[in-house]
């Protein structure tokens, strides 16, 4: 898994997500698998190829996997995403149990909407963008620097007695 050159790997942030946005009765079969293959099942066994080499170096590290609040809560027109995630945020917690003997911290990080570039079309519908605002309590879009500081505080040092965590970065969504 360590590449030669590059020596061993210390930190794996698992950040790869995609979305099929379908009502319930319209998602097919191929849709769901497409977001689970990618949102939980990459996540696992890449995360499982990193921790292999984590334990056999037997120096710890940390697996950050980026979740998302609607891992926690259910939304409308993303039924395989929200299944998704929120088997990404129980994966999290299985990975830490197994995990933590081997000085491994497994943690996640769980944004609301955040604008990117992947973002930035669902937004430009003024209904979707306002229902978005008047559900956050901070009243704005969260940005990518939004969540940079919650992987950077679950990977250092400060976080030495967090694992199994789901760290929600949502501007309050989540707190109605």
């Amino acid at each position: 898994m360590a590449g030669r050159s590059w020596g061993h790997i210390d930190i794996l942030v698992n950040n790869a997500g995609l979305n099929v946005p379908r009502w319930a009765v319209d998602v097919t079969e191929d849709q769901w698998d497409r977001v689970l293959d990618t949102d939980l099942k990459g996540a696992f066994f890449v995360a499982q190829a990193v921790g292999k080499h984590m334990i056999a170096r037997g120096q710890g590290g940390r697996i950050i996997n980026i979740t998302s609040i609607m891992g926690q809560v259910g939304f409308y027109y993303r039924a395989a995403y929200c299944s998704a995630k929120a088997g990404l945020a129980n994966l999290t917690r299985v990975l830490a149990v197994e995990w933590s003997p081997h000085g491994i911290n497994v943690n996640a990080v769980a944004p609301a909407f955040i604008l990117t570039p992947l973002t930035a079309p669902m937004f430009e519908d003024a209904a979707f963008h306002d229902l978005v605002i008047d559900r956050t309590p901070l009243r704005r879009i969260g940005e990518p620097a939004d969540v940079v500081g919650a992987v950077v505080f679950l990977a250092s040092p400060a976080a030495n007695m967090v694992t199994g965590h789901v760290l929600l970065v949502d501007g309050g969504w989540t707190a109605w």
